[in-house]
């Protein structure tokens, strides 16, 4: 994908190793993952990286977001302390950063197209380990995105396990991660995310999944509208990037890898098929109301 032209985005901050550095970063509002192995929707951790993670070390140490193994509140947020480190100075991270800045354009113009005004996300990277406004961010959680202060939060060493472990390499897969991590802050700005998790807190365990498969599967049409957006961007074989990382993190795949059979009642995700259609319906349509999966008689 070219973005070599884009000026990297100013939303962003660098914890570096261990967290607590704040790095350069003016802001971004927006809306705010995964808390210690929880991802959230506004409340719950939410992150498409996750998933990946899960087919390593086994499916069922995780849940929620997710599986719903449980709820963990927003945590307070940190200072961070004075030690500042540059962020985007790295080549994964500066592509990233492009990549942040290419959403904050195509959103940015489809917020207006509606007499909107888009806050876009903070972008935050960190080693190992950090602190969100969510609680503890661990390298091993994968991407996410943190309602409660707004961030996505990125260890760029899991794109090194995303090729390596997954067979999901490229600049395209990574920027799939990135725009479907933007695409939860979407459901926030507009509402989708607090509509959702108030019907999940009055459902059951297994019908809560499967509003949260729906989450999943919108916020990566919206990464497909994003890159519809940016088609004059992209080059042969990101289409086909983009969809081996949507496949490999389908919950029928990890679950088969993991433990050689599949409970769809715990889908959180979708499966394969349904991350890769809903993707592809993104990248042909560019538009986000095609995206209502909420509405859809089919995922």
């Amino acid at each position: 994908m070219r973005l070599d032209d884009l000026d990297p985005s100013r939303n962003t901050r660098d914890h570096g190793r261990g967290g607590g550095r704040s790095g350069r970063g003016m802001g971004g509002g927006g809306l705010g993952g995964l808390l210690g192995l929880l991802p959230m929707l506004l409340g719950r951790r939410m992150g498409l990286g996750t998933l990946i993670i899960i087919a390593i070390i086994g499916y069922f140490l995780f849940s929620g977001g997710g599986l719903q193994l449980g709820e963990v509140a927003p945590g307070p947020a940190t200072e961070q302390s004075a030690g500042a480190q540059q962020a985007c100075d790295t080549e994964a991270e500066l592509f990233a950063c492009r990549v942040l800045t290419s959403t904050e354009q195509t959103w940015t113009g489809l917020f207006r197209q509606n007499g909107s005004q888009y806050d876009p996300p903070t972008l935050h990277f960190y080693q190992a380990g950090t602190r969100s406004g969510c609680g503890a961010a661990q390298a091993s959680m994968g991407p996410f995105y943190c309602p409660a202060d707004q961030g996505i939060y990125l260890d760029t060493s899991f794109f090194q396990q995303m090729e390596s472990d997954m067979g999901a390499g490229g600049d395209f897969a990574q920027a799939y991660v990135i725009a479907h991590e933007v695409g939860h802050h979407i459901q926030y700005i507009t509402g989708r995310a607090r509509e959702v998790r108030s019907q999940q807190q009055r459902v059951s365990s297994e019908e809560g999944n499967a509003l949260q498969v729906r989450m999943e599967l919108e916020a990566d049409c919206y990464a497909g509208v994003w890159a519809a957006r940016n088609r004059n961007r992209m080059e042969p074989g990101d289409m086909e990037e983009g969809m081996r990382a949507a496949n490999a993190i389908g919950d029928d795949t990890l679950q088969r890898q993991a433990q050689g059979y599949t409970v769809p009642e715990s889908f959180t995700h979708g499966t394969s098929e349904q991350r890769m259609r809903w993707l592809r319906r993104g990248l042909e349509q560019g538009d986000p109301s095609a995206c209502d999966t909420f509405s859809a008689n089919r995922l």
